[in-house]
């Protein structure tokens, strides 16, 4: 038997991207609350697997999302263009700083296929065998192992915010079959979430997950569409190694001119053209250390 490829448009519902009804309610009790972040997964499901979306380029930017959320849990003042200067712009020996190194474990985190070994890749902190215990905390349907994980975490390291909502975002993927993390709960909690246990961290990490899967449907729906602009207009690029440049473009959420695979001055026009095209967009909105983005 065979099955027909999920279509993005069908996934996709409304021009939001997500069912109305699943953000329309308010879940009040844990029950409501769990079938409503049940059926957001499943939505999201059906769109990861439209051919349509650039993944690794969403996972990227959902990764810079959770890092700024993460940043302002430790009451700092980086926000995402912060954030993004300050990975993009490191040079060989220089130190990215607390708020750049958040950025940089979420990123490491949705890089590479789910496993204890990435995951203690992501998170140097963190030995692998802690790690595995943590994921083996997790028991029963998929956003209580998430919120099992994140409490198992904070419990024996309260500072550990960033490793404990990246492990629960993985234990959150493991059981849904997702290869990689897909960072959710970060975006969605709220800092007193941090602070709760048991059926009110349940119950917090469900309405987290119905926020954030409506933003991620929404990015998902962006993002295929400039990916397939993106596409149509890179067989007018004529520089060597353009075809190179727009796969970059494909996986990251920000490219620096001289992260590209061309001599500077040509990297710098190719962009410049990327933009002209409306192919791709110029992110900080400064005349030098530009970074571009689809």
């Amino acid at each position: 038997m065979t099955f027909a490829r999920p279509d993005l448009l069908s996934a996709l519902g409304t021009p939001s991207g997500t069912p109305s009804w699943i953000s329309s309610l308010r879940a009040e009790t844990l029950e409501d609350a769990a079938f409503f972040s049940g059926a957001a997964l499943s939505h999201l499901h059906l769109v990861l697997e439209c051919e349509e979306v650039p993944l690794a380029l969403l996972r990227d930017r959902l990764a810079l999302r959770a890092a700024a959320a993460c940043v302002v849990f430790s009451g700092r003042l980086e926000r995402t263009a912060e954030l993004r200067d300050a990975i993009h712009h490191l040079r060989p020996g220089d130190l990215p700083g607390p708020a750049g190194e958040t950025c940089l474990e979420w990123r490491r985190a949705v890089a590479r296929p789910l496993s204890v070994k990435a995951l203690a890749r992501a998170l140097p902190g963190a030995a692998p065998g802690q790690i595995a215990t943590w994921l083996d905390a997790g028991r029963g349907p998929s956003v209580t192992r998430a919120a099992i994980v994140l409490e198992a975490v904070l419990s024996e390291a309260p500072r550990a915010t960033t490793p404990a909502l990246v492990l629960a975002d993985a234990a959150l993927a493991q059981p849904l079959g997702w290869p990689h993390l897909v960072p959710l709960l970060a975006a969605g909690l709220k800092r007193a979430d941090l602070r709760k246990q048991g059926d009110d961290l349940r119950l917090a990490c469900h309405r987290a997950l119905i926020t954030s899967v409506v933003e991620a449907v929404r990015q998902a729906a962006d993002l295929a569409r400039r990916a397939a602009h993106l596409k149509a207009v890179a067989p007018k690029l004529r520089a060597k190694g353009a075809g190179n440049a727009v796969e970059m473009f494909l996986t990251r959420d920000a490219v620096a001119p001289a992260a590209l695979p061309l001599p500077d001055r040509a990297a710098r026009r190719l962009c410049d053209r990327l933009v002209d095209l409306g192919a791709v967009r110029e992110l900080t909105g400064r005349d030098t250390f530009r970074l571009y983005g689809v």
